[in-house]
């Protein structure tokens, strides 16, 4: 699977933007079939955590009705060898533009990937909604005009960011009894923004790191990162990263090293679910005493009813970021709706009808609307804990109040 550099993908996007151009992006011109992207990484590791959110999607997505259309899925995979790879994440998008019929993606789920497909899809006037995106600098700030160059916002996303959920972790922590922490980050987009808003918040609050180093993704050892812990007289351990980055390994270094008692604390990077190539999954016994978080809302309103449903479609329960799947799903197909209601289906009048101030949706994470700059308005953590090889919920931070 070829990936594209920074140069190689800037002429093809100009190409496929070019394709979408010349061919109309009405999409009423390509016949009567309106098609929602589905970008993620599904493959190996990140399947655990990405899947769930996929298979939201297609539920959503599946139960739509747009008189007059036919709505269907299209499926992109941007993992290689199981870990998330920005450069194809970015080349997926480039398919998804230059294919007339696609007026909205879902997703992605990393980061990273993020950063990689808002330029591509905002040159293009594409709507993008991520279940799971945390960086703040995707949309915020100096960082977040970057990505979208002057143009209108097109990427929204309802999980809410980093600078509140590495904060939701940090008092956790401190409140589990943390004093002496050693942090470990993944150097991408996600892992070192959510490792750098822990440790401001914990040290605001008291707490002393003992030392902070970083592992680049595809990092197999981890036992010098195991003994630095070791030396530094750490309590605690935070990771800032995925799964598929290697959190579950460090554990295991950690437990080799004589540290496997000591607290794990990750974000929603390890708080990935049970299954094969789940963060649980790899470490085994070592999971017990890790802590993970979600930036998003636990107690779903109807709740069991989804779940009921979504066992029926895949014979599996809904966890992690299945609801907010299904929700970017929702949003994208209320936009649609909007947008055929207007009499004009078109990328742009899909994107506005989402993204336009004041616009609220009703999905199955309850009320959610979005700011100038497409963050949502639900800012809500959610805090788990493994126990005898499960995550158990412990509470949820509603940073709204």
């Amino acid at each position: 699977m070829k990936v594209f550099n920074k140069k190689g993908l800037a002429a093809l996007a100009a190409a496929a933007i070019l394709a979408a151009a010349c061919g109309g992006s009405t999409a009423s011109t390509a016949g009567k079939t309106l098609t929602v992207g589905i970008s993620l990484p599904l493959n190996g590791s990140s399947l655990a955590a990405a899947g769930p959110a996929r298979d939201g999607a297609l539920l959503a997505i599946k139960e739509a009705s747009i008189e007059g259309y036919t709505l269907k899925a299209k499926v992109l995979d941007h993992a290689i060898e199981g870990a998330h790879n920005p450069g194809q994440a970015a080349a997926d998008m480039l398919t998804f533009v230059g294919d007339e019929t696609v007026v909205a993606v879902v997703g992605p789920f990393n980061s990273a990937s993020g950063k990689a497909q808002i330029p591509v899809s905002s040159e293009a006037g594409l709507l993008q909604c991520s279940p799971s995106n945390t960086a703040p600098g995707l949309t915020k700030g100096a960082d977040g005009a970057a990505l979208r160059g002057g143009r209108a916002v097109n990427y929204v996303r309802v999980a809410t960011t980093d600078d509140l959920q590495g904060p939701a972790v940090a008092v956790y922590a401190k409140k589990n009894g943390a004093k002496k922490i050693y942090i470990l980050d993944s150097q991408d987009a996600y892992g070192k923004g959510v490792a750098d808003a822990f440790e401001e918040q914990f040290k605001k609050d008291g707490g002393t790191v003992v030392k902070r180093d970083g592992a680049a993704s595809g990092t197999q050892n981890f036992t010098a990162y195991a003994s630095a812990a070791k030396a530094a007289g750490a309590d605690s351990i935070f990771y800032g990263g995925v799964t598929s980055d290697g959190a579950p390994l460090f554990r295991n270094a950690l437990a080799q090293a004589g540290l496997g008692a000591l607290p794990f604390y990750g974000a929603d990077g390890i708080y990935d679910g049970t299954g094969d190539g789940s963060y649980v999954k790899i470490a085994g016994a070592n999971a017990d005493n890790s802590f993970g978080s979600q930036a998003a809302i636990e107690n779903v309103p109807g709740k069991d009813a989804f779940n009921t449903k979504f066992k029926a479609e895949f014979g599996k329960d809904a966890e992690g970021y299945a609801f907010a799947g299904y929700a970017c799903a929702q949003i994208v197909v209320e936009g649609i709706k909007a947008a055929v209601a207007g009499g004009d289906v078109t990328r742009e009048t899909v994107r506005a009808a989402v993204v336009d101030k004041g616009a609220a949706f009703e999905t199955v994470l309850g009320a959610v609307s979005f700011d100038e700059v497409g963050d949502t308005s639900q800012r809500i953590i959610s805090l788990y804990k493994v126990e005898g090889g499960a995550w158990k919920f412990v509470e949820e931070i509603n940073y709204g109040n």
